[in-house]
């Protein structure tokens, strides 16, 4: 039983060293970040350029 119980806490061990699907999860994480980040910055600048395009629009239709 002693030995099982060996074996059990090596292979605890092992599998908390293991860094395998950490840096799958970093990737996550920054495409996660990168995404919010895009998102916010075209609702912030997304009016801007629309409205640009609505008067070079206009504009052009004017002309």
């Amino acid at each position: 039983m002693n030995e099982q119980t060996n074996n059990q806490t090596n292979s605890q061990r092992k599998l908390a060293r293991n860094e395998k699907g950490l840096s799958t999860v970093e990737y996550i994480i920054i495409l996660v970040l990168i995404a919010v980040a895009g998102i916010s910055l075209w609702q912030e600048f997304g009016d801007v350029l629309s409205d640009k395009i609505t008067g070079a629009t206009a504009e052009v239709e004017g002309l």
